[in-house]
């Protein structure tokens, strides 16, 4: 597995390193690791009073600062890293690297802006999620140490976003632990109080509770139905977990109160103006959920890899 971790002095940076360098079975399976800093280009008027050569010289040593501190960590679990420093915009240049570098995953922390302030404060992971060509795991505040086997919340919504992240997780077992838990979780639509209408247009009366119910537990059966089978196949237990309302506040409330070390959720992959006009639960999820979050792309290519 090839890992790209956009790095810099932030405590959300060290938060993801140290996230990775728990996972001991995945570090065990000979994971190749790049470390990237990516810095804003200092203005114009910089180059010329200083000289292009001292500019140079300042991205270096505060690149290598941030590669110390990252490199101590990683090095204690015995693992070989790369490193490489860009200067441009971080977003783009983490999503260029990331397709360059034929990744299989980009691990980085985040600020956790709420969703507006995200938007108009270019939150990186924001655009991260976007533009980049494979999943994206985000790692909040440090939560405290993990245990090899984490216990994972599946965001499961009966598209092929939610069987995409399933995919994923059976194509890297190793990532979430030999005796990980999976629950796959999906919120149904909430029935309570809508009101039916006939070919006139006339309401009807509202549902009754019998009725609800059924429409719920057929929502959560279809759902399941498209992502439970690939778990059986691979002997993976899991457990389902129906909720209702609205889907990154129940699932966010379910994580944080049954103990979830990770979620894993699909995504169409909106731009960051598209996904505030329009809505995504994976959006939502990494603006407000404390707990990391495996974003997976659905229905885009895999990179291209390269030697």
């Amino acid at each position: 597995m090839k890992i790209l971790v956009p790095v810099d002095l932030s405590s959300g940076s060290r938060h993801a390193v140290e996230f990775l360098a728990s996972r001991k079975t995945l570090l065990g399976a000979s994971a190749s690791i790049e470390l990237l800093n990516v810095q804003t280009p200092l203005k114009r008027r910089s180059s010329i009073l200083f000289g292009q050569g001292a500019i140079d010289r300042y991205y270096e040593e505060h690149a290598e600062r941030v590669f110390t501190r990252c490199r101590q960590v990683l090095n204690s679990e015995g693992l070989f890293v790369r490193e490489s420093m860009q200067v441009g915009v971080p977003d783009q240049k983490i999503a260029e690297e990331a397709k360059r570098y034929g990744a299989d995953l980009i691990v980085m922390g985040t600020r956790g802006l709420g969703a507006l302030r995200g938007l108009f404060m270019t939150s990186v992971s924001t655009g991260v999620i976007s533009m980049a060509c494979c999943p994206v795991l985000l790692v909040k505040e440090k939560q405290g140490p993990l245990g090899d086997d984490l216990h994972v919340g599946v965001c499961v919504d009966g598209s092929s976003y939610g069987a995409a992240a399933a995919q994923y997780i059976l194509k890297h077992p190793k990532l979430f632990g030999r005796n990980a838990r999976f629950d796959l979780i999906n919120v149904v639509n909430d029935y309570r109080g809508a009101a039916l209408t006939n070919v006139t247009g006339i309401a009807m009366p509202t549902l009754s509770e019998q009725e609800i119910t059924e429409l719920e537990q057929n929502d959560f059966k279809d759902a399941m139905s498209k992502v439970q089978p690939l778990f059986e196949r691979a002997k993976l237990e899991t457990h389902g977990v129906c909720l209702v309302g609205n889907p990154a506040s129940e699932i966010t409330a379910y994580a944080e109160a049954n103990g979830v070390d990770l979620l894993v959720t699909g995504t169409h992959g909106y731009t960051r103006l598209k996904s505030a006009v329009m809505g995504s639960t994976a959006q939502t999820l990494a603006a407000h959920s404390s707990i990391p979050l495996l974003v997976v792309q659905g229905g885009k290519p895999e990179p291209q890899k390269q030697s």
